[in-house]
């Protein structure tokens, strides 16, 4: 009996049916739940003092300590990231000399709290009341005194770079190890020098490791800068709402300005540590770039290919296979 003529329909050989995740329904409902309690006890509860947050939100003060508090956090990872190539290249020196001192600098800077690290800058003035330079036990060159040069913006600067650096120090040695070796011998057999084979070859590489957990130590840093009236330094953003909610005797409201300004600058800085990240793993991260196809090749392709109308002739140029 011949099933393929007309008013016969196709047997069905597999008749799939989804499967079913009442779980996924019951937890997306009991979050969704969850959320909406929370939104509605945010809004309906008085106590949040939303129209003080209103009126404070773009207060001079407020946008002033936002424009210190990105001042501080980029001036901070420029001079961690420098520090942090500087030692990682160091640690994996041949001598042992910048070996060791790479060690005990990220030994250092990681064992004790920022916060201390901070005061110590503050402080920096009263253990050295003059910078000089001159022959040692000799004749002195010239002077300054400390506290015009590192002011409080500067001592915050430092207290948070130098100490950031020890940890970027090894996120940075971690992303060169992750580089094969053999890349470097092979730079090394076409002549190129050791500073050339660094910036050609090995950091393009390193970066894609490199990347996120720098963006996550940035955004760290965003929030570290709250600490800084340590030095003191009374610009930053932190600052600015507590003298406010000081003033006015409401600190919540003025936390929640806080809150929202991090908020908003942190989510920019996702924005473009993603971009960042999708820029070095091209090639490699293929979820973030996909492989590019050439129509032409796939024209080609499905020239070449066999039809479905095509399968059952091919299938009879093996008897054997048909009689099984």
């Amino acid at each position: 009996m011949d099933h393929h003529q007309p008013g016969h329909a196709a047997p069905v050989l597999n008749d799939a049916v989804p499967v079913r995740h009442p779980g996924r329904w019951i937890s997306a409902i009991v979050i969704v739940g969850v959320l909406a309690l929370m939104v509605q006890s945010v809004i309906t509860n008085h106590n949040f003092r939303w129209d003080v947050v209103g009126t404070y939100i773009l207060d001079v003060k407020v946008v002033q300590g936002v424009g210190w508090t990105l001042l501080l956090t980029v001036a901070s990872m420029v001079i961690a990231i420098v520090l942090a190539i500087l030692l990682a290249v160091m640690r994996q020196s041949d001598n042992p000399v910048l070996r060791y001192t790479s060690w005990v600098w990220v030994w250092f800077f990681r064992g004790t709290p920022v916060y201390t690290q901070l005061v110590f800058w503050g402080l920096i003035a009263v253990l050295y009341p003059k910078i000089s330079a001159g022959v040692p036990f000799g004749p002195e060159l010239f002077s300054v005194d400390t506290s015009t040069v590192i002011t409080a913006l500067v001592a915050a600067i430092l207290g948070l770079g130098l100490n950031e650096s020890a940890y970027l120090a090894e996120i940075f040695r971690a992303g060169l190890k992750s580089v094969d070796k053999g890349q470097t011998e092979a730079a090394e057999a076409l002549g190129m020098g050791n500073g050339k084979i660094m910036w050609r070859i090995i950091l393009p590489q390193a970066m894609r490791i490199i990347v996120p957990p720098t963006g996550n130590e940035t955004i760290g840093m965003l929030k570290t800068t709250s600490l800084v009236l340590a030095v003191p330094f009374t610009l930053d953003l932190t600052f600015a709402t507590n003298a406010l909610a000081n003033r006015i005797y409401l600190p919540v409201p003025l936390l929640i300005v806080a809150a929202i300004w991090y908020l908003v600058i942190t989510s920019l800085l996702m924005v473009g540590q993603h971009y960042i990240e999708a820029y070095y793993g091209k090639g490699v991260d293929t979820n973030l770039a996909p492989a590019l196809i050439n129509p032409a090749a796939a024209k080609a392709a499905a020239a070449v290919a066999p039809s479905a109308e095509a399968e059952p002739s091919l299938k009879m140029d093996f008897p054997e296979d048909e009689a099984k």
